[in-house]
């Protein structure tokens, strides 16, 4: 049982500790087995688009596709505490969300059917190694395209254009915005692009950083922090899942393009992954797999943003 701090003013300790209670009880068997943590939510199976696979389909200008080639197994680095985007049920290991979906669609067009991927829990701060390394073939989890991480890795899409914002618990009323968070303890994940405009643009924000966003959704519910900052998409799909204790506030107060990484050298891949992307715009699968995983937050398709098929490297 984590610490409870003092409670609001004017709220009864005991009134307080029994709702907590009663949250932490309702919700401790899930997304990553932490007490606080909302439970895992996601679309049914069968409500997800199927891709066809490639037949015959060969880039061997692509290192990275000829290496996957052999092993017979593409390996995909991604999140697996994100709602609607990036989640993995602890009890079956059954990984469902957006991002899930985008890199099945992508494993298909190069010739990968979905029993052939194997997705690896890569944090945040460590995602260009992890490409650099070999030790992933893509990366697809809520990862910003910015000028800073193309000198190190290679970016196909965006496939999602997203915003960042804040999470809080529905019983507070003085967060609206940013604006609003000068001495407020700030919780996001260790590395991750808004935790860096954060600490940059508000300076007078206490900043407390974690490996993954569930860990600071666990630290918000237990009044451990004021507020959560990341993504919308990801913010949204945590207040779909305990709409009672949840809630995102204000406007999104960035743009956060979401790219698919690989290897930085890797020019042949990411532009095949750019066709892919197109592809799969313009047949409607980018849609249905929109659709079944954050469309269920109650978020209306959006359309999807330009490619940005940037000259090789």
């Amino acid at each position: 049982m984590p610490h409870l701090p003092t409670p609001p003013p004017g709220r009864a300790r005991p009134v307080r500790l029994a709702a907590l209670l009663l949250v932490l009880l309702a919700l401790a068997a899930a997304a990553c087995g932490r007490p606080g943590s909302p439970p895992v939510k996601g679309p049914r199976a069968g409500d997800l688009p199927a891709y066809p696979v490639a037949r015959g389909f060969s880039l061997p200008a692509s290192p990275t596709w000829r290496a996957a080639e052999r092993r017979g197994r593409l390996v995909v680095g991604g999140k697996e505490d994100q709602p609607y985007l990036g989640e993995r049920d602890p009890a079956t290991g059954v990984r469902r969300g957006f991002d899930i979906e985008i890199a099945k669609m992508m494993a298909a067009a190069l010739g990968f059917p979905a029993r052939a991927v194997d997705f690896v829990t890569i944090a945040s701060a460590n995602r260009e190694t992890a490409l650099q390394n070999g030790q992933i073939d893509l990366y697809v989890g809520s990862y910003t395209i910015n000028a800073k991480r193309k000198q190190q890795v290679g970016f196909a899409g965006p496939y999602y254009m997203a915003g960042q914002s804040l999470l809080v618990r529905r019983d507070e009323h003085g967060i609206h915005g940013p604006q609003d968070l000068a001495g407020k303890r700030v919780c996001s994940a260790a590395g991750s692009t808004p935790y860096q405009r954060i600490q940059a643009d508000f300076p007078q924000v206490v900043l407390v950083a974690y490996d993954t966003y569930s860990a600071c959704v666990d630290n918000l519910l237990t009044y451990q922090v004021d507020a959560v900052t990341t993504d919308d998409a990801i913010l949204l799909g945590y207040a779909a899942k305990a709409p009672d204790q949840l809630k995102v506030v204000g406007r999104p107060f960035s743009k956060e393009p979401y790219g698919i990484g690989v290897p930085r050298s890797d020019n042949a891949l990411r532009f095949a992954l750019d066709d892919a992307l197109a592809a799969d715009e313009r047949n409607g699968a980018w849609r249905k797999a929109y659709q079944a995983t954050l469309g269920v937050s109650g978020m209306p398709p959006p359309s999807p943003p330009p490619i940005d098929r940037y000259p090789a490297t």
